[in-house]
């Protein structure tokens, strides 16, 4: 299933307006320049779509600081010339989209810059229904990368599968008859050995502790299992710990906090 970015951005804004905005009606239709500046500093993400939501309805728009930007406080990040009520109907939705993305990837450049080159940060699913594509753009534009965008992507066999089918291995055995690649979820080191044994392409420690996760990788290490799989580190990794676990030694660390605890970044439109 392809996504359609301006279809979904076309729902956004409709239910934003519902019949249609009735404050901006009472204004006299004139053309007016307007532009969008950040509060704070971050890295913009987004721009292309809050450009699109103006489009959308008659808007010229013009990008001053492209995805990936590093802003300062007062910088313009576009201008927008236009009817003065369309400019409005579409300003919150434009700013809700662009504050969320640019949040996102400040708060994942940030994280980078904390973990060595060749460990990789991953995003997860914990995103809001609807916003996962561009969440997950997003944390692409801050550095980090997509995991899985949807259940159809790659079969990644979690605790709660484990305990309906009752058998770690069993469920293994029926995925390497079908798919190549597939990730399991781990909870103890026997655990991770056996994953590892049964050729599990990544194995996810889930709420491993630092010194776990190294204990981990020796056993695996002496059992020549090592080289064989990706580690991924998840659970409870934040911005004050990340460093540590970059440092045991995995290849990937998975956050939930960059998309389901996001604090946007602070901008606004000014006429």
């Amino acid at each position: 299933m392809s996504f359609n970015s301006k279809k979904q951005l076309q729902q956004f804004l409709a239910e934003d307006i519902g019949k249609g905005d009735i404050t901006s009606n009472l204004l006299p239709k004139k053309i007016i320049s307007v532009k969008i500046i950040s509060r704070e500093n971050a890295i913009i993400a987004g721009v292309t779509h809050a450009k699109e939501i103006f489009k959308i309805k008659g808007c010229n728009v013009k990008i001053i600081k492209k995805n990936g930007s590093k802003i300062k406080p007062n910088q313009t990040i576009m201008t927008i010339t236009g009817n003065a009520g369309k400019i409005l109907m579409c300003e919150r939705t434009a700013l809700n989209l662009l504050t969320r993305m640019s949040g996102i990837a400040t708060q994942t450049n940030e994280m980078v810059k904390k973990i060595p080159k060749k460990t990789k940060l991953y995003a997860t699913r914990k995103t809001a229904p609807g916003l996962r594509y561009f969440d997950k753009e997003a944390v692409e534009i801050g550095g980090g990368n997509k995991h899985r965008l949807r259940l159809d992507e790659m079969v990644m066999i979690k605790d709660n599968h484990i305990a309906i089918a009752g058998s770690l291995q069993s469920l293994i055995k029926k995925a390497k008859r079908k798919y190549k690649k597939f990730e399991v979820e781990v909870e103890n080191i026997p655990d991770a050995v056996l994953a590892a044994k049964q050729g599990a392409s990544i194995i996810m420690l889930d709420n491993f502790t630092p010194i776990q996760i190294k204990k981990a990788i020796q056993v695996l290490k002496n059992q020549k299992l090592r080289n064989k799989v990706l580690l991924e580190a998840s659970g409870g990794i934040n911005l004050e710990n990340i460093t540590i676990y970059g440092k045991t030694g995995v290849d990937i660390i998975s956050v939930g906090s960059i998309t389901n605890s996001v604090k946007g970044i602070d901008m606004s439109l000014e006429i």
